[in-house]
């Protein structure tokens, strides 16, 4: 019945104001009831973390305590957070993160994995100075881009899995073993942050050493033009099954590839990603029983290997509408919005050959309401929005809970699990709200997220300049 509801509700709403993209007029609407409850519940979630976990990584909302993912704190949800409550105006909340982020002493004995940081800490940093201009919050980025740059020092230019924020030393996860073996993702996910940071300082040694790792996996492409799953940092060979997805562990690599070039329009990495986009169609795109999938196959020979998709794959329909490919955007999105309704939220792994889920826990993860959203916005069609309300009927019924929202450790009977990812104040929350927000409270057009959704404007960055500061 609730799955009937949503469908008979799309399209039968009518339209309160135009909205033009690309030369066309589309009629659009919004829901600024929802934005508001969007709202609400963000500020009493954060009061919860504000109030059970303050100067931890993350709440587990359950047993209403804190959590931290290394031996040393680095207080993460404050940095995650930041950016969707200065966009919500929650202009008191944003104030004190902005006095914590000052606080912090980046000298601390403790391994951290580089590019977990980069996305949360350093993107979460460089979104408050996006904000507020302070050049004390300039300064505390780059201390800490500082400290994890030498990770990049390897005969590749790939960086190492994690670093110690103090001594400058690498390793691998929490300070084992040597970290010589990393993922895609791991390897090139840095053009954004870097890109941003270089403009800001003038210094190109950040974007340089982003734009090195990444040619560095892109030079390494199969003679198909495919990448591998994990490279090992010192020697440049691909490691273990050579396979390749869109799945975690590959995704970032190519949604930087577009999103850095979009405000620093560098042709080599325009050029990469044009390839790129190419030989994923070519090869791992599945029309498979009437839906678009996108498929593990061998990085060498594009041969089939395995009909599975992860739920972070459902970022690719918002890079393939921001790029001009609506079309194959607006088929991927249907396949996604199926998957969501044939279990109330999407499983981490479904193996859609056979029909089976391989992992079947959720972190309410944002990216299939991010493509939702994109499509909306670019194509102004009304289902689009109507999928997010589904999606946030779904979260609300399963999910929310005395502090704020939890994870499930099963799509299928939403048994509880006692955690709240930092990303669902940067993302899930922020998607949601400015989906049903609109325009007039945020332009889609004018603005740029990272992977972990900080937003930065297209005109804080000069075309010009960028050149001259990133090197390029």
């Amino acid at each position: 019945m609730k799955k009937f509801s949503r469908i008979l509700l799309r399209g039968i709403l009518i339209s309160l104001f135009s909205l033009t993209v690309q030369g066309k007029t589309f009629a659009a609407q919004y829901a600024p009831e929802l934005a508001q409850q969007v709202k609400q519940e963000m500020q009493r979630s954060w009061q919860s973390y504000r109030k059970y976990a303050w100067g931890y990584d993350v709440l587990l909302p359950l047993s209403k305590q804190g959590f931290n993912w290394y031996e040393h704190s680095l207080g993460i949800s404050p940095y995650d957070a930041y950016s969707t409550l200065a966009v919500m105006g929650f202009d008191k909340e944003a104030k004190e993160i902005e006095r914590y982020a000052l606080t912090k002493d980046w000298n601390k004995d403790v391994y951290v994995q580089v590019f977990e940081v980069n996305i949360r800490i350093l993107g979460g940093l460089l979104a408050i100075y996006e904000y507020t201009n302070n050049p004390k919050i300039l300064a505390k980025v780059t201390d800490f881009a500082d400290r994890i740059l030498p990770a990049f020092d390897s005969p590749t230019g790939l960086p190492y899995h994690s670093i110690n924020l103090r001594s400058g030393k690498t390793a691998g996860d929490q300070g084992k073993g040597k970290g010589t073996v990393i993922n895609i993702a791991q390897a090139a996910t840095y053009l954004f942050e870097f890109g941003i940071l270089s403009y800001y300082t003038g210094d190109p040694k950040y974007y340089q050493a982003a734009k090195r790792a990444t040619k560095a996996i892109f030079n390494r492409r199969s003679s198909i033009g495919l990448p591998g799953e994990h490279i090992d940092v010192e020697t440049g060979k691909w490691v273990g099954t050579q396979w390749h997805h869109l799945q975690a562990g590959v995704d970032a690599y190519y949604e930087y590839m577009y999103k850095s070039w979009m405000i620093f329009p560098d042709p080599e990495v325009k050029a990469m990603w044009d390839e790129s986009v190419s030989n994923i169609e070519k090869y791992l795109y599945d029309d498979y029983q009437g839906k678009r999938f996108y498929a593990i196959v061998d990085m060498h020979t594009g041969k089939l290997l395995k009909r599975s998709v992860s739920l972070y794959d459902a970022f690719y329909p918002a890079i393939q509408a921001i790029s001009g490919n609506i079309k194959a955007a607006e088929e991927n999105q249907k396949t996604w919005d199926w998957l969501w309704n044939k279990y109330g939220l999407l499983p981490t792994r479904y193996h859609y050959g056979e029909n089976r889920i391989e992992f079947s826990n959720s972190e309410l993860n944002p990216e299939i309401i991010e493509s939702a959203y994109y499509l909306h916005q670019i194509t102004g069609k009304q289902e689009y929005l109507e999928m997010i309300k589904g999606y946030w009927q779904d979260i609300r019924n399963c999910c929310r809970n005395e502090l704020a929202y939890h994870a499930v450790k099963d799509v299928v009977n939403k048994e509880k699990r006692d955690y709240l990812a930092t990303y669902f104040y940067a993302e899930t929350l922020k998607y949601f709200y400015i989906a049903f927000a609109g325009p007039d409270v945020f332009d889609f057009n004018k603005h740029v997220f990272n992977t972990e959704a900080h937003t930065f404007r297209k005109d804080s960055f000069d075309p010009k300049k960028a050149k001259k500061a990133l090197g390029y």
